[in-house]
């Protein structure tokens, strides 16, 4: 028996509207979560990418601290990559960077599975606070990033608020169910997180989905992944037209999440009993937050040993262009 279309809108739009509006909230919380962050350190970021980046070790140390800093692997990578175009940063530098981003993006999971949501008005209430009455530049900031966190988790809280009334619909439950099948659940992720612009908002309605039981732990994991993938887009556009140098840079992150994604998939079933043994006793949506890092984590410790066997590799395959003679004086 099919349901008419007046009573299907019926159905969802309770659903569906509260839903937009606690996304719309959770992709412009992280925009100026961002903006705060980021206005706050000023032009020291460039600094420490250029110092701190002797070597991989470093470097990775490096990515993972300005990612947890701006809450987004695509704007440290994309501001790497125009070093790296500007000949602030090497290549070879770059790629630690690039690798402790994807670990750096992991905080955000870890945040988004504590169950804060209903707190959300105490950090707006004191940032707005700060943004009203503070008469310095730096506590006008600071006032913006705990605005900017309180609205990420009233984002949140008002998805999982929307999300709840899914379990008892039928059809959103077989729709879910074609989830487990990774491949089909990583494609979606990664499409996902393509249209939204935002990996973190992917991941955290995966995690919201597996906290309300809609999906299972594979599902969600597989979902994750995808968007691991879906957030190379910005990177691969911030690299076209750039040095040589920096398409290197945009195709070291995208090869190194395909292999980590590829080999991911193929090995879901025993990387989920990892996770679940790792996170045992944890609630689902924390089980979900903690696969986002171990998934990346051994990701990162696979590769860094080989960084500098990919990187001569990928030099000898986009070589540098030669340098033109400057033209001769008559």
């Amino acid at each position: 028996m099919t349901i008419p279309k007046r009573q299907s809108m019926q159905v969802y739009l309770p659903v569906v509207l509260p839903l937009l509006s606690g996304l719309v909230l959770f992709l412009f919380a992280v925009n100026y979560l961002s903006d705060g962050l980021k206005a706050i350190s000023g032009d020291k970021l460039n600094d420490w990418l250029s110092r701190f980046t002797r070597n991989v070790v470093t470097g990775i140390l490096t990515g993972i601290a300005i990612t947890t800093l701006l809450d987004s692997s695509s704007v440290v990578i994309i501001m790497t990559i125009a070093l790296v175009n500007a000949r602030s940063l090497t290549f070879r530098q770059a790629l630690g960077v690039v690798l402790g981003a994807n670990i750096g993006t992991t905080f955000s999971s870890q945040l988004i599975a504590f169950d804060i949501g209903q707190w959300a008005g105490l950090p707006m209430a004191v940032g707005l606070g700060l943004m009203m009455l503070g008469r310095r530049d730096q506590l006008t900031q600071c006032g913006q990033v705990l605005v900017g966190l309180g609205m990420l988790f009233l984002g949140l809280y008002l998805m999982e608020e929307a999300v709840e009334p899914l379990k008892k619909m039928p059809a959103v439950s077989r729709w879910m169910q074609g989830l487990d099948n990774p491949w089909w659940g990583a494609l979606i992720g990664a499409g996902a997180t393509v249209v939204l612009q935002s990996s973190s908002a992917t991941v955290g309605m995966a995690i919201i989905l597996v906290g309300q039981q809609l999906l299972d732990l594979s599902a969600g994991i597989a979902l994750m992944m995808g968007a691991e993938l879906g957030t190379c887009a910005d990177t691969l556009l911030a690299s076209v037209g750039r040095s040589r140098a920096a398409l290197r840079t945009g195709l070291f992150h995208l090869s190194f999440n395909l292999l980590s994604i590829l080999a991911g998939l193929l090995l879901i079933l025993p990387f989920s009993q990892l996770v679940l043994w790792v996170s045992a006793g944890a609630k689902p949506e924390r089980q979900l937050a903690n696969a986002h890092v171990l998934f990346n984590v051994v990701g990162v410790l696979a590769v860094a040993a080989l960084v500098p066997f990919v990187a001569n590799r990928l030099e000898q395959w986009l070589p540098d262009k030669p340098e033109q003679p400057a033209p001769a004086e008559s």
